[in-house]
């Protein structure tokens, strides 16, 4: 039992992994009625002689047949030779039924598919191949007790026996699986993991400790510094007794008085201390700052630990007049779209090897809020814009093929998806808000899916009453399957087969920004405005395999020019994500090496991309520039 639940669980895995949702939902409402939860032995029977044979499909027969072969190893002569008795007398009844039925042509048309194979295994097969042609089968000596009553009783109990016998007890999931060293190597990855997860509560009971007597230390330090500070400020003019012994300024107050002052950081790593150099007492300045920094100067300097990137060659695209917006790849890599919020897409090539007759410049008249290219070619070019507009631009033709519109209710377009497989795209639009910030500016939202042939709408996908507005979509490798991220924090799993929601779970606490499945496509990235990264098993839903804290590099929240994304490299194994600082990170998934850093823009990294296929990355900043990164 114990076995046979572990197999199912591995064929829910391969079902959802390919996509066959319709064929999922049947297994699991086939499960829910099995009372029993054992082997169905007649049913395998009732296939055999109840379907297959009645039915003329001797190409299943065979293929089941040729199954139980498979689940025997090659020391289990007695099987494999009583299975192969049995293949023989099976096919005989199918040829005797066809007869029977007066189906001569199902006879000719085994013997034409599987004929020759028939005959290498058993010679006495070439007598068989007569039977088309004789007009009484059943009175021919030869044949006469192949049609017998007594002859048929004998197989159907032959075989009922036989299947008994491999069935008893875990004797084809055991052969064929191999669960049990399986299942073994699984526990064992159990234990360590609890193991590890044990040290790693006693360890972060630790760091509490010691981060509580870093503070405390902290706390006395200052105390001690701002009594010093007391003292030295007692001999400054009168005028100044007036002004706070400490004056308590922000980082970047402070990097603005660099022309001015010099500093010094204080061991403790929680105060800088700058000295005036235009400190006198005719201006009642003391001489001394003191300015509080929280665990953010800790952080940076984790940044700092990253390594840069080793470069190969890197490509500066200067072509835009404002901060970008979204910047991607094409399908073959060679050619690049990247959009500003001044409402115009570029497309360009940063190898001189490939030819520049697409480049172009689209002029769209509204905010660009998403770009996706067709999967299956270079050719066209999706844009999503923020008054509700979907362009369709051919890069051949160098114009715009369709021009879209979503409903007035949901303007913005924030997200477009192509169907790897169909030719068809997903359009997530959504209703304006009333807040200020990007995510309180969202309302409700809206999932379309459009036919690329007739360019109309086909269905809506359904998203519940007054559902919060979908951010980021992505495809599984068939198409299948749809993965829609929202500004509740929940990730929804769409059939798009069925054009309904099969699961959904609660990611972030907050919105979530980008969604991607992972390189196996057993996993999913989720980046939220809180500026974490997580990797769920679709698996186990709602476990985490892998995560990342982002928010030393950037502060979506506070972002006034985008939306954050990441991107994948192809082989699945490096994650970049957008920054509020000049470097974009690389994390290493799941890998507790460092990651890397990019070269530095001159100003925040709006939007990142991988090329499909090779180790070359796409950086677009506020700067208005796109960089072409290809790295060692």
């Amino acid at each position: 039992m114990e076995n046979m639940n572990y197999a199912e669980e591995l064929v829910r895995e391969f079902l959802f992994f390919r996509g066959f949702t319709a064929t999922l939902q049947s297994f699991e409402k086939e499960l829910s009625t099995d009372i029993g939860r054992g082997f169905h032995k007649d049913k395998i029977f009732d296939l055999i002689f109840s379907v297959y044979i009645p039915k003329f499909q001797p190409q299943n027969l065979i293929s089941l047949l040729t199954f139980f072969k498979q689940c025997f190893s090659s020391s289990e002569t007695l099987l494999i030779s009583t299975l192969s008795k049995l293949e023989i007398s099976v096919l005989r009844y199918y040829i005797v039924h066809a007869a029977q039925s007066g189906r001569n042509d199902k006879i000719i048309e085994l013997f034409k598919l599987h004929g020759a194979d028939l005959l290498q295994r058993d010679p006495d097969w070439t007598s068989w191949f007569a039977i088309p042609y004789i007009k009484n089968p059943n009175l021919d000596p030869l044949f006469r007790v192949y049609f017998s009553k007594e002859w048929f009783d004998a197989l159907n109990l032959s075989v009922r026996n036989f299947l008994s016998e491999i069935f008893n007890g875990t004797h084809i999931l055991d052969q064929f699986f191999n669960l049990d060293s399986e299942k073994h190597t699984v526990n064992h990855l159990k234990n360590d993991i609890k193991h590890l997860n044990t040290r790693l509560s006693q360890l972060q009971a630790l760091l509490e400790e010691k981060e509580a007597q870093l503070c405390q230390s902290r706390s006395n330090r200052q105390l001690s510094i701002g009594s010093n500070n007391e003292s030295a400020c007692s001999t400054c003019d009168t005028r100044s007794s007036s002004l706070p012994k400490e004056s308590t300024v922000t980082v970047s107050e402070a990097h603005q008085s660099t022309a001015r002052l010099t500093g010094r950081q204080s061991l403790d790593k929680g105060i800088i201390l700058l000295e005036d150099r235009d400190a006198s007492p005719a201006t009642g300045n003391c001489g001394v700052i003191i300015i509080y920094m929280d665990s953010g100067i800790d952080e940076v300097q984790q940044e700092e630990d990253f390594s840069e990137v080793k470069v190969d060659f890197q490509e500066t695209f200067l072509g835009h007049t404002s901060p970008i917006s979204c910047c991607r790849f094409s399908t073959s890599g060679d050619n690049i779209a990247s959009a500003s919020l001044d409402g115009t897409v570029r497309i360009w090539t940063y190898d001189s090897s490939t030819s520049a007759s697409r480049n172009a410049t689209i002029y769209c008249g509204a905010e660009i809020m998403s770009l996706e290219w067709d999967c299956k070619s270079d050719r066209l070019l999706l844009i999503g814009t923020a008054d509700g507009g979907i362009k369709a631009w051919n890069v051949d033709a160098k114009r715009v093929v369709c021009d879209l519109s979503t409903t007035s209710a949901f303007p913005s377009v924030l997200d477009l998806k192509c169907s790897p497989v169909e030719p068809i795209f997903v359009s997530a639009a959504a209703s304006k808000g009333h807040g200020t910030s990007y995510i309180d500016n969202l309302g409700f939202a809206s999932l379309t899916v459009w036919n690329m042939r007739t360019w109309k709408p086909m269905v809506f996908l359904p998203l519940g009453k007054d559902p919060p507005a979908i951010t980021s979509l992505c495809f599984n490798h068939n198409g299948k399957i749809l993965a829609a991220a929202a500004t509740d924090g929940m990730i929804h799993i769409f059939d798009m087969a069925a054009g309904l929601q099969i699961t959904g779970w609660p990611a972030h606490d907050s919105a979530i920004s980008s969604v991607l499945f992972g390189p196996d496509e057993t996993s999913i990235f989720s980046f939220g405005i809180d500026g974490k990264v997580f990797e769920w098993s679709l698996q186990n839903q709602g476990k985490v395999l892998w995560s990342r804290n982002c928010h030393r590099f950037s502060n979506p929240e506070n972002s006034q020019y985008y939306r954050h994304e990441m991107a994948l490299d192809a082989k699945g194994k490096q994650l970049l994500v957008t920054s509020g600082s000049v470097r974009a990170p690389i994390y290493q998934v799941r890998d507790n090496m460092n990651g890397m850093k990019t070269l530095a823009h001159s100003a925040p990294i709006s939007t990142v991309d991988w090329h499909p296929t090779l180790p070359i990355f796409l950086t677009g900043s506020v700067d208005n520039s796109v960089r072409v990164t290809s790295i060692l």
